[in-house]
């Protein structure tokens, strides 16, 4: 007894609040005894400081904690948590290196979707601990009751956002699929959360680690082909408005049907509302899809990944067609009916570029004679695994991963941007810096959303 009551004691020099022994939970008493000499001695001291203070029930204490400053150590495997698990999820579950990271546990709200997958990973033999995943029926449970390092969030578009800000506030770094957000004001939300708690947040922008894309797109931004002319790129089409007049359907029974709705408005089960990214309430079709790539690459290859176009115009060809001007002159044209779904066509001094995923085109040819190989193949036309190493790197380095989530956010705000020039059709004037439209109420308006209740941003999330 005299031990742990002298142990007790000199522990209260690492935090005043030691004498409380409720405060003993704090998240920054965890931080501050991070400081000790090795972390296993620190989990030891614990356990003799609850014996002190009569606190017997078990305690959940996030991996997160136990690492210097409170992150992932360079010799640790990284403990994932997944959020999601549709066929995107299941394509990311296959290509974690398992030699630096492990799942242990997937959450959904759907039970059966989750089970089916979770059946489907274990047939295909390539995990080899799937037997030893825990499943949740939503996040929160997920993060309150894992020791985790990390979320991959593969939710609908329009749920991505508050499930990552948890995460984050759960003090968990976050890999998030793309479209990151559904409106622009909910990105610059996340931004402000994930600088707020120092965390990494990596968009799943994966052609932002090829080779190839990382090549083509400093050609262009360097100048190496001279004066950009004009960009062209796909008319991503937008997606549609919910009818007003669908007929409620009997729900599945494991489905939380509530919680899948996020915070955009409640409707009545609908199977058609499952194949949520055609709806403009949702996400925004091909527009946020296809067009988080493609515009993301223009961004980067124009020297705008944090910033965005300053116009915005429906050109006289119509079906939708928008063109945009950035501040440095470069006018992009989403023209193209058929073209780089994965990129854009970027018009130079010297010649054509054509960037699409992990694959450059050039007329002429010599333009990218020192072009380096490609990324070998993981799967029909996807590569995810240098993108995921990249994110394991910045977890144990600290610095920003390739696509942070301030360049996503940019990059899907354009693709939001051209979905209000479309709705407007009208010119628009924007300003990257304030993130509003100038002189315009209307179209500022539609910068942000309501949130349905219960779905809010978190309190003291930035």
């Amino acid at each position: 007894m005299f031990c742990k009551i002298n142990l007790y004691v000199s522990l209260q020099k690492y935090h005043s609040t030691i004498l409380y022994p409720l405060n003993f939970f704090r998240k920054d008493f965890f931080m501050s005894a991070t400081n000790f000499s090795s972390r296993r001695r620190f989990l030891k001291q614990s356990v003799t400081v609850l014996s002190v203070t009569g606190i017997a029930s078990p305690v959940v204490i996030p991996r997160s904690v136990l690492a210097q400053n409170g992150n992932v150590g360079a010799n640790e495997r990284i403990i994932i948590g997944f959020v999601g698990t549709g066929g995107r999820a299941r394509q990311l579950m296959s290509h974690i290196p398992q030699n630096r990271a492990k799942i242990v546990a997937v959450s959904d709200l759907w039970r059966s979707k989750m089970e089916n997958a979770v059946k489907e990973k274990k047939n295909q033999g390539e995990i080899n601990n799937v037997d030893q995943w825990k499943l949740y029926n939503s996040d929160r449970e997920m993060f309150d009751h894992e020791k985790l390092d990390c979320a991959f969030v593969i939710t609908q578009d329009f749920c991505r956002t508050l499930c990552a800000m948890r995460a984050i506030m759960s003090g968990l770094d976050v890999y998030a699929e793309k479209a990151l957000t559904t409106y622009i004001s909910e990105g610059r939300a996340l931004v402000n959360c994930v600088r707020k708690h120092n965390k990494i947040l990596q968009v799943g922008s994966q052609q932002r680690s090829m080779r190839l894309n990382n090549y083509g797109c400093k050609l262009v931004r360097e100048g190496q082909l001279g004066k950009i002319k004009v960009v062209q790129a796909c008319n991503y089409p937008s997606g549609r408005s919910i009818p007003a007049d669908l007929s409620e359907q009997p729900c599945p029974q494991d489905l939380n049907w509530d919680a899948w709705q996020g915070p955009t408005k409640y409707r009545p089960f609908h199977d058609s509302l499952l194949r949520w990214m055609q709806w403009k309430e949702y996400a925004n079709g091909e527009m946020t899809n296809w067009g988080a790539h493609g515009i993301d690459q223009v961004q980067w290859a124009v020297g705008a990944s944090h910033s965005g176009p300053v116009e915005l115009w429906t050109l006289e060809t119509g079906n939708g067609k928008v063109g945009m001007k950035y501040a440095n002159g470069v006018v992009v044209h989403l023209d193209l009916d058929k073209g780089p779904m994965g990129g854009a066509i970027f018009r130079c001094e010297k010649g054509n570029l054509e960037i699409n995923r992990n694959n450059l085109k050039a007329n002429p040819q010599e333009l990218i004679n020192e072009a380096p190989e490609a990324d070998p193949p993981e799967g029909p036309t996807w590569i995810a695994r240098p993108h995921i190493e990249n994110f394991f790197d910045c977890m144990v380095s600290r610095q920003l991963p390739n696509a942070d989530v301030e360049i996503g956010h940019r990059s899907i705000s354009v693709c939001h941007l051209v979905g209000i020039a479309r709705d407007l059709n009208r010119h628009l004037k924007w300003n990257p810096e304030k993130e509003q439209f100038i002189d315009d109420d209307e179209a500022n308006r539609m910068v942000d959303r309501p949130r349905r209740k219960g779905f809010e941003f978190p309190n003291d999330y930035c």
